[in-house]
């Protein structure tokens, strides 16, 4: 399969700082190899810096996700399957601009359903999931190239376990489908019988449980192994039509053995075999 890996290394406003650091030590830890051992044409595209000079969170968030649907849509364009490294989640906003989709899976041990409203901490990130579904940021998100809301009746929740009682309150309102990996077939189903035609697929790093793979220093007990996450993820692909995939929030200062980079190289590796297939 012919592969684009873009890098959007942001952590927060900040380029290539704490977990903006992360999509190059995918890459230096032999990401491309491993795809390219595989059979696939790789082509790695950086974003560069973008945002402003004072590095504004808001601001540059958003400037990255500009940035990031033009990539896709040029993927897109030249017959490549788009693989986002980023290093915030809301960068998937671009994702889902780029791919024209209308579904999400959002694996991550949180929410990211706050909003400015709800916010305890006022974290960007946190209202990432909230932005993609069209709950805040609206003037912002409807700036990016081709971004459209996804209807959370398209919105698939994976093993998020950390979540703010704001955000407890919203999930008991919208028609987001929970679940856990493994256990993941009914949540597909119902993926499909909501009429996801085009999905994005989310994998916040953090998902994992630490004890088994630590990506950052954002991580709480619990989670699936990388095993269980591969397998739940390779499950959903082949269920449901995937067009893109991000991956985020790896904090290679937190990995001091540098575990991460060749798990995340055999998840790809086999998702894109699944979807291949499917």
């Amino acid at each position: 399969m012919k592969l684009s890996i873009i890098l959007a290394s942001y952590d927060s406003g900040h380029y290539h700082g704490g977990m903006g650091q992360g999509p190059d030590a995918l890459i230096s830890g032999g990401l491309v190899d491993a795809l390219t051992m595989a059979g696939h044409d790789v082509a790695v595209e950086d974003i560069g810096k973008v945002g402003d000079d004072q590095e504004r969170e808001i601001v540059t968030g958003f400037a990255v996700c500009n940035a990031v649907a033009t990539k896709v849509r040029l993927a897109r364009d030249t017959g490549r399957f788009p693989i986002i490294l980023a290093g915030n989640c809301l960068t998937s906003a671009g994702a889902v601009a780029g791919e024209g989709a209308d579904a999400i899976i959002w694996a991550d041990q949180h929410g990211d359903l706050n909003t400015p409203e709800t916010s305890i901490y006022g974290f960007l990130d946190g209202m990432a999931l909230a932005t993609v579904l069209g709950l805040c940021w609206r003037p912002m998100a409807a700036a990016i190239p081709g971004f459209k809301p996804i209807d959370p009746a398209r919105c698939v929740l994976v093993n998020a376990r950390d979540l703010d009682p704001a955000e407890k309150q919203l999930l008991q309102t919208l028609p987001v489908i929970r679940t856990e990996c493994p256990g993941v077939a009914q949540a597909t189903e119902k993926l499909k019988a909501a009429g996801a035609k085009r999905v994005h697929m989310h994998l916040d790093l953090d998902v994992h449980d630490p004890e088994e793979l630590q990506a950052n220093r954002y991580v709480g007990p619990g989670g699936p192994s990388p095993e269980q996450l591969r397998d739940a993820a390779c499950a959903m692909a082949l269920a449901v039509p995937v067009v893109g995939i991000t991956i985020s929030a790896y904090d290679p200062a937190f990995d001091a053995q540098a575990d991460v980079p060749p798990r995340v190289g055999q998840l790809l590796n086999d998702l894109i075999a699944t979807i291949e297939a499917r």
